[in-house]
C-alpha cells in the first residue's frame, strides 16, 4: 500500500491518497494492536509448559456404587440418622498431611496420606445413576451417537504399549461390561478378566482332554481360517484386531505368566497385612504390575461385607465402616508394599467411584447419591504428593473451590502416565481428543 501526504500534487483521489490525520490514526490503532499481539503472546508464554509423569504403570481400585466422600475422604461435622442431623457418619483424624483429616476408619491410610493427593472437588453434570456415572467415569465421556469411546485402562494401553512381551498390557479384577471395553480402538486393547486372584486366567489354559498335538492341529486351523477371512475381508480391521488379541492369548497360554497367581510364594506376613478377598486382589495387582503390566483394576464389586457395597442405601450404611475399614487395609498395604519395593514412584495408585452421596440420611437411615461433589485420590506415581485439592462446603453438597471435572481427572492420570492429553486418536477417518478436553491440575507436577 502507497500511504501519500493529501497536499501531495501527486494525485488527489479519495481511493489514492490518505489523509495525515488518517495516517495518525492507522498508526495508532497498529501499534494499539501490535502492543495487544504482544500482550497475548506474553500471556501465552505465562502459562507454564504441559508437563508430563514418569509413571509406568497403574492400579485403579474402583469403588462401584458410589462411596460416600463426607464418610471416607472429606469429612465434615458428625450427624445422626435418627434425628435427621445431615453430616458425616464418623468422627475424623489427622493424617501426614498438616491439617487435612480423614474419617476415623482409614487409620492406616491416614499415617501415609504424603504419599498421596486427595481431590475434593470432583464433579459431573449427569443425573445419578450408576450406569451413566461410571461410563463417563471409566471413559471420561457421555455417549455420543454411533462412537463408542473406550475407557481409560484401554486407552493406556493404546499409548504406552505392553511393558512385557508375555504379559497383557491392561487387565481387570472385576464384573466385565462395556465401560471397561477398548471401545473404537479395537479388541486387541481390551482387557484380560479375571474373577479369582488364585487361579488366574482360566480362559488361558487348555482344557485338560486336549493335548498338545490336537492343540497344534487346532492352531494350524485356526490359522487357515484367518488367513481365509482376512483375504475375503480385504483387511478388515475388526478381524485383524482380534487376530492380535487371540495370538496375545496363545503366547499367554505358553509363557510364565500363570506364575504371577500363585499368591502362596508371597511370605505369610505379606498376605496376612493385605487381608480380605479385596485385599489379595490388590496384592495380585502388585505381583502384576512387577511381572510387566501396564494397567490393573482392582473392583470391589465382588465382595460386599455390608450386603449393598457402596451404594449404601437402607441397611448398607450402618455397616459401611466395614467396607472403610476394608479398603483402608488393603489400600494402605499395596502404598506400603510398592514403595518398600521401590514401585511407588513409578506406579499410580487411583481411588475412585461414581459419585459421592449426600450429607443428609433417608428415611431408613441410607443415603441417596450426589454427583455435584464427591472425592477421588491418587497416591505414588511420582506426582508432587502431600496436597489436598479442592473444597466443598461445610456439609460437602458443593464445590466451593477448585472444580475438577471428569475430563480432568483423565487428563491428569494420562499426563501422569507421559500421555499427552492433547493427543488425537482416529475412529476410522474421524479424529477425537483422547479427553473430552481436560486440562491437568498443574498443583500435582510440580
Amino acid at each position: 500500500m502507497i500511504l501519500r501526504d493529501s497536499n501531495s500534487r501527486r494525485g488527489s483521489h479519495p481511493g489514492s491518497a490518505i489523509s495525515r490525520r488518517a495516517f495518525q490514526q492507522l498508526g495508532a490503532a497498529t501499534a494499539a494492536s501490535m502492543a495487544g499481539t504482544m500482550a497475548i503472546d506474553q500471556s501465552v508464554a505465562a502459562e507454564p509448559p504441559m508437563t508430563h509423569g514418569r509413571a509406568q504403570a497403574c492400579v485403579l481400585l474402583w469403588l462401584g456404587g458410589g462411596m460416600c466422600h463426607v464418610d471416607t475422604l472429606d469429612p465434615k461435622r458428625v450427624g445422626d440418622p435418627k434425628s435427621n442431623k445431615a453430616g458425616s457418619a464418623y468422627p475424623s483424624i489427622p493424617t501426614a498431611i498438616a491439617g487435612v483429616e480423614v474419617c476415623q476408619h482409614l487409620a492406616r491410610t491416614a499415617r501415609l496420606m504424603d504419599r498421596g493427593v486427595l481431590l475434593r472437588s470432583m464433579t459431573h453434570p449427569l443425573k445419578v445413576d450408576h450406569a451413566n456415572s461410571t461410563n463417563l467415569m471409566k471413559t471420561g465421556r457421555t455417549p455420543s451417537g454411533t462412537v463408542v469411546y473406550p475407557s481409560l485402562g484401554s486407552l493406556i494401553s493404546h499409548q504406552r504399549g505392553r511393558r512385557a512381551d508375555d504379559v497383557p498390557p491392561y487387565i481387570v479384577m472385576g464384573y466385565p461390561n462395556v465401560t471397561r471395553g477398548p471401545g473404537f480402538l479395537g479388541s486387541q486393547h481390551g482387557y484380560l478378566y479375571l474373577t479369582d486372584a488364585e487361579s488366574g486366567p482360566t480362559g488361558l489354559q487348555r482344557p485338560f482332554d486336549i493335548d498338545s498335538p490336537r492343540q497344534h492341529r487346532r492352531s494350524e486351523l485356526l490359522g487357515l481360517l484367518r488367513r481365509s477371512a482376512l483375504n475375503r475381508s480385504s483387511g478388515d480391521a475388526t478381524i485383524a484386531s482380534h487376530d492380535a488379541a487371540i495370538e496375545d492369548a496363545q503366547k499367554m497360554m505358553k509363557g510364565a505368566f500363570a506364575k504371577v497367581f500363585d499368591l502362596n510364594a508371597e511370605r505369610d506376613e505379606t498376605r496376612l497385612r493385605y487381608g480380605s478377598p479385596f485385599g489379595q486382589r490388590c496384592l495380585l495387582a502388585r505381583r502384576l504390575i512387577e511381572s510387566g503390566a501396564r494397567f490393573v483394576e482392582v473392583a470391589y464389586d465382588l465382595n460386599f461385607k455390608n450386603g449393598t457395597g457402596w451404594d449404601t442405601h437402607r441397611h448398607g450404611q450402618e455397616h459401611q465402616h466395614l467396607l472403610i475399614e476394608d479398603l483402608d487395609q488393603s489400600l494402605s498395604a499395596l502404598i506400603t508394599d510398592l514403595e518398600l519395593r521401590g514401585l511407588l514412584d513409578e506406579t499410580l495408585i487411583i481411588v475412585a467411584t461414581e459419585f459421592g452421596r449426600p450429607p443428609e440420611f433417608d428415611g431408613r437411615g441410607g443415603r441417596g447419591h450426589q454427583s455435584a461433589a464427591f472425592s477421588t485420590a491418587l497416591f505414588g506415581g511420582g506426582l508432587s504428593t502431600g496436597q489436598a485439592i479442592g473444597t466443598t462446603d461445610e456439609l460437602g453438597r458443593q464445590v466451593v473451590d477448585r472444580p475438577i471435572s471428569v475430563p480432568d481427572f483423565h487428563a491428569t492420570i494420562l499426563s501422569t502416565l507421559g500421555i499427552d492429553p492433547a493427543t488425537e486418536l482416529y475412529d476410522g477417518d474421524r479424529p477425537i481428543p483422547i479427553t473430552d478436553h481436560g486440562k491437568i491440575i498443574r498443583e500435582l507436577f510440580s
